[in-house]
């Protein structure tokens, strides 16, 4: 497994402790040290994992280890088949779909997949989708309504396909009708942003009546790399450009724009992968409990609701205070007055 920088010290600890279970596995004295040190490793971690910075974050959430959408689908799903193409152009292999169901629940999942080594991260094209990505998506979400299925979209890419290619064949157009379509589905859809979420890379398949985030993905505009290039024409700014961005789920639950914050295990999901896998389906079986009783047409009133309201500048708790005080006043002024 790779080490990730703030996590050096974590390691040289547990070789520590491997290297005493070697040396002497009976032995009653170096069973002792290794009590003493495993319990500094726990309380070392705790230290660690709870002062991250975003931009560690956004490490935890690149580690190559991190479980992608091929790996949910594996192990999430009793049964998935996969559809390909978009019966336009050609088929993405950027983004993973088809028909599946979990714990009983039938479903349509789309997922961006950025590939697990050299081999595979070429062949998808690191998760970057082109126009034919999106339709793909669309033409899924698409068989999803006709059948009355929910849509549980995962969301892991660093950005939509920058290259000539996919904007002579109309990335923006393509991005910018699956935000219009999935606007209008009349079907539940349950997103979760379980890596990166870049720009219109995700969005274009991010409009969901419910989205969860895992708690070390991010979800931005634009990379801290690009912003830090655009704004201070200095890459090497990443690490200021990713705390001023407020990509992190806490940072975004404020803003609401994503409703639910998925923990992850002690320093990221690739510590404990079966245990991240368990939390994402316990969110979404949760989340479909509620949406399945939700008539479409009042469904979509509250999608179109929910969008509407992201970006909105949250209240702080003393001028909440001042607005209901300045309210109170003027109604018993009125009240006076009659």
């Amino acid at each position: 497994m790779d080490t990730l920088p703030h996590e050096k010290e974590i390691i040289e600890y547990l070789k520590s402790i491997d290297r005493l279970k070697k040396q002497s596995p009976d032995s009653a004295l170096f069973a002792a040290d290794i009590r003493r040190l495993e319990k500094k490793v726990e309380e070392l971690k705790k230290r660690v994992y709870s002062k991250l910075t975003p931009w560690e974050r956004i490490r935890i959430c690149r580690h190559p280890d991190r479980p992608h959408t091929i790996h949910y689908i594996e192990n999430l799903c009793e049964s998935f088949t996969e559809l390909s193409g978009d019966r336009t152009y050609r088929d993405d292999p950027s983004i993973i779909g088809g028909i599946a169901k979990i714990n009983g629940m039938k479903c349509v999942i789309i997922g961006q997949e950025k590939g697990n080594n050299t081999e595979t991260r070429m062949q998808r094209n690191f998760g970057m989708l082109n126009p034919e990505g999106f339709r793909k998506a669309l033409r899924l979400m698409k068989l999803a309504e006709k059948f009355h299925l929910p849509v549980i979209s995962f969301l892991d890419t660093p950005g939509a396909n920058p290259c000539l290619e996919a904007e002579e064949r109309g990335q923006g157009w393509a991005i910018a009708h699956n935000l219009r379509e999935m606007a209008h589905l009349q079907t539940p859809i349950i997103v979760v942003v379980i890596g990166e979420g870049c720009s219109g890379g995700a969005l274009g398949m991010g409009v969901g009546d419910v989205i969860g985030m895992l708690e070390h993905a991010y979800y931005s505009v634009i990379s801290p790399e690009g912003c830090a290039s655009i704004l201070w024409k200095d890459v090497s700014k990443k690490i200021e450009a990713a705390s001023a961005l407020k990509l992190n789920a806490e940072d975004l639950e404020i803003f609401g724009i994503i409703d639910a914050i998925i923990k992850e295990p002690l320093g990221g999901a690739h510590h404990a992968p079966e245990a991240m896998y368990d939390a994402v389906q316990t969110f979404i079986l949760e989340q479909w409990e509620v949406l399945k009783m939700i008539p479409p047409r009042i469904l979509i009133e509250q999608r179109y609701e929910k969008f509407r309201k992201i970006g909105r500048q949250p209240e702080k708790a003393e001028n909440r205070e001042k607005t209901s005080h300045q309210k109170i006043t003027r109604i018993h002024a009125i009240q006076v007055e009659r």
